[in-house]
């Protein structure tokens, strides 16, 4: 049984997550290990599983991001392999920029971090827009260009999150 149908919800990326937090408790009393302590092993067993389904699920569920890879693990989309064929020209040519502005902070100019944080800060914010549009669009009609393309969306977006952890852990002794 997948997520989605263990909470009861459609498969679709915009979840409400009031709802999902109701259906997380109400689970969680259903098939809390305590209830089954004086059944049998089998019972024992199937509610610590359904626990753990319900913990990874509700992990999962409750992040935009986790929950689209989840969709589309599940359309057979496997995320963080595109081929360097289907990156669009535009988006190599910002991860030079990015790649040379990181590289000079490494080098210890300090002048070079506030552009670069801000340019990666207003990128993320522009993938996190455009995924949220796809999420809409996608929900609206399920069709498997607009996965193919949140799952481009997904992996920029992971890229420029590495971008970020490696700026960030550019300390003041690195530098």
């Amino acid at each position: 049984m997948n997520y989605f149908d263990f909470f009861g919800l459609p498969h679709k990326l915009n979840v409400d997550t009031a709802d999902l937090e109701k259906r997380f408790y109400a689970l969680s009393r259903k098939h809390h290990p305590d209830l089954a302590a004086r059944k049998s092993a089998e019972e024992r067993q199937e509610s610590l599983d359904a626990t753990a389904t319900l913990n990874d699920g509700y992990r999962i569920l409750k992040d935009p991001v986790a929950r689209a890879e989840y969709l589309l693990a599940q359309h057979g989309f496997p995320i963080g392999e595109q081929k360097s064929s289907n990156v669009p020209p535009e988006l190599l040519e910002e991860v030079f920029e990015l790649n040379m502005a990181l590289e000079e902070l490494r080098e210890g100019d300090e002048s070079a971090r506030p552009a670069l944080e801000a340019k990666l800060k207003a990128l993320l914010s522009e993938a996190d827009g455009d995924l949220q549009a796809q999420f809409t669009q996608y929900d609206a009609t399920e069709d498997r260009a607009t996965l193919d393309r949140i799952r481009g969306t997904l992996n920029r977006r992971r890229y420029l999150q590495n971008l970020v952890r490696q700026a960030s852990g550019l300390s003041t002794a690195t530098r």
